[in-house]
């Protein structure tokens, strides 16, 4: 009897010691995933508090939350179940699905980079949501969640190739504790950019001395924070969509463009104490201005489909 029990708890603890190990497992994958898409959080990030701004304080929380909740619903419910069927039974089209990913974020960084270059900036994304009633509120979330799913769907199949080559169950596991990790992230710090004019207000009218100036501070400087995360969030975009690219092409039997990108790398990664930064940083710069030539060449398109459209339409009237 105290045999079996004996092998019993060896039985159970060799079971728990699989079950961390798992766990271990998981988290590993998980965020080696979270990683490749850092740069589409940052996109994220940058994105969202457009959306919350005009709104009073009271409500600035609660419509993060709702988007946040809309936005975990994306990756769970929509993004997750079509992602790990197309890892499971079309595998072979991850990396063109990737690439189309690439594409867009490479559109989009090279968009906003030619509206803050030209000050030609989209009127509708930047209409403050003043008029705050209950219609008005939904939607600017229903707005929200929908640029979330694009964003989202990118974070999800950048974390899917990272680790497609796992069981289904591990992969599953891996994309819902990224879907976790990310939304708590990217909604968690975009609460603390939209109220933190708010603490700093309230602590320069309700404190003196340190505390006061420190409020002030923080209300002088919440608008050069989003104006640099934007800028991070476009540097980002083409960084990740050129990488994206660049791999991808490399995957379908493409081999020069990165091959070229290695070689440039290799010739100042022996540089004494900074040859391996830069590397990254050749590696970096290669992505951005790739990603830079295709956005470029998709906004060119994107602008002259609109223009002919507008004469079709303009046409009738002459």
């Amino acid at each position: 009897m105290a045999g079996g029990l004996a092998a019993l708890l060896d039985d159970i603890a060799a079971f728990a010691k699989l079950a961390a190990a798992s766990i271990d497992d998981v988290g590993a994958a998980a965020g080696r995933a979270s990683v490749k898409a850092a740069g589409v959080v940052v996109d994220d990030t940058a994105v969202t508090p457009r959306y919350v701004h005009g709104f009073t304080p009271d409500r600035e929380l609660p419509v993060i939350w709702r988007i946040a909740l809309g936005s975990l619903r994306n990756k769970l419910l929509v993004i997750l179940p079509g992602a790990l069927l197309l890892s499971q039974f079309l595998p072979w089209l991850l990396t063109p699905v990737l690439m189309l990913g690439g594409t867009y974020l490479a559109f989009e960084g090279a968009e906003k980079l030619w509206e803050a270059v030209t000050g030609h900036h989209q009127e509708a994304r930047e209409v403050p949501a003043a008029a705050v009633g209950p219609d008005t509120e939904r939607t600017m979330v229903r707005g929200a969640i929908r640029t979330d799913l694009i964003l989202s769907a990118e974070i999800m199949v950048i974390a899917l190739d990272e680790v497609a080559e796992e069981p289904l169950g591990y992969r599953a596991a891996s994309l819902v504790v990224v879907a976790l990790a990310i939304t708590a992230l990217v909604y968690g710090v975009v609460a603390l950019i939209v109220k933190a004019d708010d603490v700093g207000l309230r602590l320069a009218e309700r404190r003196s001395g340190v505390v006061a100036g420190a409020g002030r501070l923080l209300v002088r400087a919440m608008p050069r924070v989003l104006a640099a995360l934007s800028t991070l969030g476009i540097a980002a975009m083409l960084w990740v969509g050129g990488h994206i690219l660049l791999q991808g092409v490399d995957d379908l039997g493409w081999h020069a463009p990165y091959d070229l990108v290695h070689r440039l790398g290799e010739l100042v990664h022996g540089v004494p104490g900074v040859g391996g930064f830069l590397a990254w940083l050749v590696d970096t710069l290669a992505s951005a201005l790739a990603g830079l030539l295709v956005g470029a060449v998709v906004v060119g398109a994107w602008h002259l489909v609109g223009r002919l459209r507008r004469r079709g339409g303009a046409a009738p009237g002459h």
